[in-house]
């Protein structure tokens, strides 16, 4: 099953969107860029953090972030 990027944004918002995504079912991934640069070395920008769902979750997810104002 393929995962869909659902949001990029600061670390904060991005588990803010996925306890939403947890309350309502939905299994989630985070990917945090920044913590990856900082073990690696790198500088990174504070927008590093990306939030996937499985495809078939999608649209259910992305209305669920949209009507809580979190897209």
């Amino acid at each position: 099953m393929q995962m869909l990027k659902i949001y990029e944004g600061s670390q904060i918002e991005a588990l803010g969107c996925q306890n939403l995504l947890l309350e309502n079912n939905i299994e989630s991934v985070l990917k945090d860029n920044i913590q990856s640069g900082i073990l690696a070395g790198f500088g990174t920008s504070g927008m590093a953090v990306e939030l996937y769902v499985n495809e078939d979750d999608f649209e259910e997810a992305l209305a669920l972030l949209s009507n809580n104002s979190l897209d």
